[in-house]
This record gives C-alpha cells, sequence and structure tokens, in this order.
C-alpha cells in the first residue's frame, strides 16, 4: 500500500523478527514492540535490514519516552543525586497459569523475562551501560519457562542493578535510582508512572507530578513520527545498541537458565 508509511508490529514475541523483515523488505518504517527479537541475532537481522534499506526502524520500549523517566534521566545524567552506584527495579504480577497463553507458552517467548524483566534491563542499560558481569538465578515453570527471576548486573563504572521479574507474584513495582548524594524514586508502577520522587543529599523530599498523555503511549509514538519526518533511521532515545545490550544481557540471562524458544535463530 503505497500510502502506508510506517507499520507498528504488535504480534507476540515469535513474530517480531519475521513481521519487521516483511516490512521492512517493503519499504515500510517500523516501530516494533519490546522485546525487538526473541533473542540478539535476530535483532542484528533486522537491525541490519532496516539499516540497509535507510529505514526507520525503533523497538517501543515506550517507558524511556515517559516524561517521568525522561526527567529521572536527565536528574542522573546532571549529578542531582551524586554518582550512580545501584539501580533496584522489579516488574511482577499475579498471572493465572495457562499452558496455551503467550505468557507461558515457550513457542511465543514465553516467559517472565522477555514480558515484564525487560523493563528493569532496559532501564539499567539506559542509566548504566551494558553490563560486564551477570549473577542470576530462576524457577522454571511447568512449560519450561522462567516464572520467577532474580539477577545482578554489574557495569562498567562498578554500578550494581538489582532487578528481579515474575509471573507468580506481585511486586512493589518501583524503581529506585541511588546515588552518592541522595536518590530518585520511580514511583509505582514506574513503567508507566507519573510520579518521580527526588530524596536529595541533606534529605529533602522534592515530587515530581509529570503527567503523560495517549495513556503513556503518545510519547513514543511522537518520537517515531519524528525520526520519519526528519529523515532519521535511529532513534537517540531508543538506539539500535541499546536494544542489541539488552537481547544480549537477556540471551545470557536465558543461557544460564537453560531456557530456549524454539524459533530463536534467524
Amino acid at each position: 500500500d503505497p500510502d502506508v508509511d510506517a507499520v507498528y508490529i504488535g504480534s507476540p514475541h515469535d513474530g517480531h523478527c519475521a513481521h519487521t523483515l516483511l516490512c521492512l523488505a517493503h519499504g515500510k518504517h517500523v516501530l516494533c514492540e519490546k522485546p525487538l527479537a526473541l533473542g540478539a541475532a535476530q535483532g542484528e537481522a533486522m537491525i541490519a535490514a532496516a539499516r540497509e534499506r535507510g529505514l526507520a526502524l525503533m523497538e517501543a520500549v515506550w517507558t524511556r519516552f515517559l516524561p517521568s523517566v525522561a526527567k529521572a534521566r536527565a536528574l542522573v545524567e546532571a549529578g542531582a543525586i551524586g554518582e550512580l552506584r545501584m539501580i533496584q527495579a522489579d516488574f511482577g504480577f499475579r498471572a493465572a497459569f495457562d499452558p496455551h497463553s503467550r505468557l507461558f507458552d515457550p513457542a511465543r517467548g514465553g516467559g517472565a523475562l522477555l514480558d515484564l524483566g525487560i523493563y528493569p534491563v532496559n532501564l539499567a542499560v539506559m542509566l548504566a551501560g551494558a553490563p560486564v558481569e551477570i549473577v542470576s538465578s530462576a524457577n522454571r515453570g511447568a512449560t519450561g519457562v522462567d516464572v520467577e527471576d532474580a539477577f545482578i548486573l554489574r557495569h562498567a563504572r562498578g554500578e550494581l542493578s538489582v532487578l528481579t521479574a515474575a509471573l507468580t507474584v506481585d511486586t512493589p513495582r518501583e524503581a529506585h535510582l541511588l546515588g552518592t548524594g541522595g536518590r530518585l524514586t520511580l514511583a509505582h508502577p514506574w513503567w508507566a508512572g507519573t510520579r518521580l520522587v527526588h530524596t536529595d543529599a541533606a534529605g529533602a523530599v522534592h515530587t515530581h507530578d509529570l503527567p503523560h498523555r495517549g495513556g503513556g503511549y503518545t510519547h513514543e509514538a511522537e518520537a517515531f513520527m519524528a525520526l520519519i519526518r526528519n529523515g532519521k533511521v535511529e532513534s537517540p532515545v531508543m538506539p539500535w545498541d541499546h536494544s542489541l545490550a539488552v537481547l544480549r544481557v537477556m540471551d545470557a540471562l536465558r543461557g544460564e537458565w537453560g531456557v530456549r524458544y524454539p524459533g530463536e535463530n534467524p
């Protein structure tokens, strides 16, 4: 359809790579739902196709574009909490077990990590870069996918990210950015939140209420449209190297846990 400029890929995880490559092959810019792919090998193939065709490709990590998260990132980069040393974040809820649900089906890329754990991993990579060391443990469910995950990432400057995800329990769903001169708290639910609390070095508390528009997705959509209008192929807020870094972290975690997906090779 010559009137279609871009396509949003919102299929289950196992369809992201094939559907993105199909759209790119037909000259369409692509906004692909997270995770960008089942694994880094697929992600690399998708990025290579976008680069070759000069088309915009962005992973739809809407959290990065929210006013609350953008403000937190700006405060960290400005040194408002001193030197960032630790990140604590979680995402968990109780999901009724159904072996045919995409949440529990390995053929669909099921499990807590790709659906929920990707949010805290993404936050850690955004603020501290790709990790240099990973320590983790997970419990696997009846279908073989991970249902309870706990992992620690150590980053290049020594920052530690302590992260959890689960399909069996309700977690606090908060994120805490801890620095040598204060801390930031992204309030529940942090990945879609509107409140940021800054506690400075003196213990004074500064609360920022930062509402989002369109249920939170408007900011991401506007950023993607701006890429296309400006002739850019890669987002500075959600760059390709960050998408690949997150996929590589999740590949490493699944490798430790023995979790594989039937269709994860490109």
